[in-house]
């Protein structure tokens, strides 16, 4: 799946996506035993949730990113739960997209991008980890591309960029869940943090994504 398409989701109903890469493939940074379960079961759940949630209501055959928007800021608590299932299918699909299993430190234009906003690769990393660790609880912690420089976002949750900076584009984006590597680091985020960041991220699709 290209970026582009990682970005703008099919309308409902919506299915699982499939991994860019072999579920043994991040190994041994992230196990096969986790993404079986974090892929094949949470983020299948939420799939499966939204769907039921939306059919009949008027957001069954929008988007992903169209039902993201319309519900963001809901009171109702129907469309809560919606908002919190899409948020999660789509930002289920943006963090596979964000790793690769032969990632490493950014070359070429987003090297040149990191250094301009942050100073240096290790500067980045450190910052990037500490948004990743400082998120309390649920969330994400996000690379983002908002007037002519990258950032650093964090989120909790199923909130995103679509929520809470429409105007700014999300690069990579890391989740922070403990599903997502309690089985290999138990309670040790920074570990789980340091190791993508160092062998997984994926710069090309981050590059993709600056349009």
């Amino acid at each position: 799946m290209t970026a582009a398409r990682a970005q703008k989701s099919s309308h409902a109903p919506f299915t699982l996506m499939q991994l860019p890469y072999d579920a043994s493939a991040l190994a041994p940074v992230i196990s096969a035993k986790t993404i079986e379960f974090h892929h094949g079961k949470h983020h299948k759940t939420y799939v499966e949730t939204l769907n039921k949630l939306i059919a009949g209501t008027e957001f069954e055959g929008r988007s992903l990113e169209e039902i993201i928007k319309a519900t963001a800021k809901a009171q109702d608590a129907e469309k809560k739960k919606i908002f919190n299932n899409a948020g999660q299918v789509w930002n289920h699909d943006f963090f596979w997209h964000s790793l690769d299993p032969k990632g490493g430190k950014a070359e070429g234009k987003m090297k040149e991008l990191i250094e301009k906003s942050f100073g240096s690769y290790e500067d980045f990393k450190k910052k990037l980890t500490e948004t990743g660790v400082t998120q309390f609880g649920s969330g994400w912690a996000w690379l983002v591309f908002e007037s002519g420089k990258l950032t650093l976002e964090k989120t909790p949750n199923a909130e995103n960029m679509l929520s809470n900076k429409p105007g700014a584009k999300a690069l990579l984006t890391i989740d922070v869940w403990e599903h997502a590597y309690y089985l290999d680091y138990q309670n040790k985020r920074p570990d789980f943090l340091g190791a993508v960041i160092d062998k997984l991220l994926n710069w090309r699709f981050a590059e993709a994504n600056l349009g």
